[in-house]
């Protein structure tokens, strides 16, 4: 624990920690908080009426926990694209037939608030990208997923699931696959998630009666028929009280446990995860935790103390996922509602992080990073006498990093700069002096390198790290002085060498080799303004 020299745990149960993900996918999906611990609940009741083997135990839990963990890709675009309710429209119908999903499709492009012929205009106008761009979001949400699921140490059969994220049973998915060509953990957890939705939407006997019209299609109709025959069982849950201990109690021997450096794999990938949400956010946990390390080491602290700040760096904006990416992304001044949500992330993430004992160890620093030695931050509006040597580092380290990185309403500003106006916020009382002092020197004296793996060469690494802040080949080209013909070869070579296909998942592969961090290249504008 941060402040305890020689009491940081260092091995943790991995249901913990993707459980604690799992929670994030809720808010990301806009999700009532433990609907996918719910979700895991009714696979596991269901794989345990089917009789399964253990190995398929163990893929249906760790899959159905980290169903939804590449939600946060495409974020911005899906967020421009669809003005209705995404979740209560094409989600509750992802699994129907396809003139319904089709329907759900265009409820969710169209404005609720518009009249109906508006709204009509409004989905036939916007159905052409939605359908062109679906492949596209569809194979970077696998990929992504694919990815991020490696870093919690999950196995090639579980990572294969999410390849296949989108079959079914009819053969009618993107791949084709049909049958029992799609693995069993897959089919239970497609048919245990649509439930759990329906459950939400209009109770058991509504979600029985979907699971069973859906059998067949979209659905192994034997794992639906025992779902829907067994609903009241398998359905049932005890509102008063939280999932959280059930579902871990509920995990398939032998339990995964993280350990060492495998820990901070993880919780770097709960940074990457959150930081996927937006281009202007790539890379920012990393960079935070990495600068925050480094001060803690020049403070002196003990080992302990610099390894549990790291970590409570990495995931301390876990909780962004439940504000609105519109609102990340607004260029223009934020409303007093759009403010409360900015502050409210804050809270989010120690929703997220206080259901493990492991990671709630980390809260009073990672959920303290806005506040302020008068009073002025959020969420909590703390005072000095709340806030730890490792928070006050944290807050310091944060704010810097952050105004070094663009957004949507400022450029990036040069390192004189923000160490000009990080002392400013000392000076006012806000900031920590000692911990600025520290933050800037560590700053100032990092060394940037150049991280090739996978076997790319210096210009693909670097062409890797700009598509990752959202440029564009033409952009990438300009910015290099080569062709656009050029540019896009180290693309395609790139992605050859990672073993990827979409940009979604090089900005993950780029967070995670660090590849992203803003200030090594030139910045480029991409919204056409000087």
């Amino acid at each position: 624990m941060v402040g305890e020299p020689g009491r940081i745990q260092d091995e943790v149960r991995t249901a913990e920690v993707i459980g604690s993900l799992c929670l994030a996918t809720d808010l990301g999906m806009g999700l009532p908080l433990e609907h996918g611990l719910q979700s895991t609940q009714f696979a596991m009741r269901l794989a345990d009426r089917l009789g399964v083997d253990s190995a398929t135990a163990s893929q249906t839990y760790y899959g159905c926990l980290l169903f939804y963990v590449g939600c946060t890709v495409d974020a911005e675009i899906s967020a421009e694209l669809f003005k209705g309710d995404l979740l209560m429209n094409f989600n509750a119908a992802m699994f129907g037939s396809p003139a319904q999903t089709v329907a759900g499709i265009l409820r969710a492009l169209a404005d609720p608030d518009s009249a109906m012929p508006v709204r009509a205009l409004q989905a036939a106008g916007r159905l052409p990208l939605a359908i062109r761009g679906h492949r596209r979001h569809i194979a970077a949400l696998c990929e992504v997923a694919h990815l991020l699921s490696e870093r919690f140490g999950m196995s090639p059969e579980v990572r294969q699931l999410f390849v296949h994220f989108t079959e079914r049973w009819d053969g009618k998915g993107l791949a084709g696959l049909r049958g029992e060509e799609i693995a069993l953990p897959l089919r239970i957890i497609h048919v245990a998630r649509d439930a759990a939705l329906q459950r939400m939407i209009g109770g058991v006997d509504h979600a029985a009666r979907v699971v069973r019209e859906r059998a067949g299609g979209a659905f192994d109709p034997a794992i639906a028929a025992v779902l829907a025959d067994q609903a009241t069982d398998i359905l049932a849950l005890d509102d008063e009280r939280s999932a959280w201990d059930d579902v871990l109690a509920a995990e398939p021997t032998p339990r995964m446990t993280l350990q060492g450096e495998a820990i901070d794999w993880a919780l770097a990938a709960m940074g990457d995860f959150a930081d996927l949400a937006s281009k202007y956010l790539v890379g920012h946990s990393a960079g935070v935790a990495e600068l925050a390390a480094a001060a803690a080491q020049r403070c002196g602290f003990p080992p302990d103390d610099v390894t549990a700040t790291r970590r409570a760096a990495l995931v301390h904006d876990v909780g962004r996922v439940a504000v609105s990416v519109l609102i990340w992304q607004k260029a223009g001044p934020l409303s007093s509602h759009e403010w409360e949500q900015v502050r409210l992330h804050a809270y989010h993430s120690e929703r997220v992080l206080c259901r493990s004992p492991f990671l709630a160890a980390l809260v009073p620093v990672a959920t303290f990073h806005h506040e302020r030695l008068d009073g002025t931050g959020y969420h909590r509006a703390a005072t000095a006498t709340a806030l730890t040597p490792p928070a006050r580092l944290l807050a310091a380290a944060d704010m810097y990093h952050a105004m070094t990185e663009p957004r949507p309403h400022r450029t990036s500003l040069r390192p004189d700069q923000a160490a000009d106006l990080l002392g400013q916020e000392a000076r006012a009382g806000r900031l920590d002096a000692d911990s600025v002092a520290v933050v800037l020197e560590a700053a100032g004296h990092r060394v940037l390198r150049v991280a090739r793996p996978a076997g790319l060469t210096e210009r693909e690494a670097e062409v890797v790290g700009l598509l990752a802040r959202g440029l564009q080949t033409k952009q990438i080209a300009r910015l290099l002085g080569i062709s656009a013909k050029t540019a896009d070869r180290h693309i395609q070579n790139a992605y050859a060498k990672i073993g990827i296909s979409t940009r979604a998942a090089a900005t993950v592969f780029a967070m995670q080799h660090g590849l992203a961090a803003w200030g090594e290249l030139p910045m480029v504008r991409t919204d056409g303004r000087p």
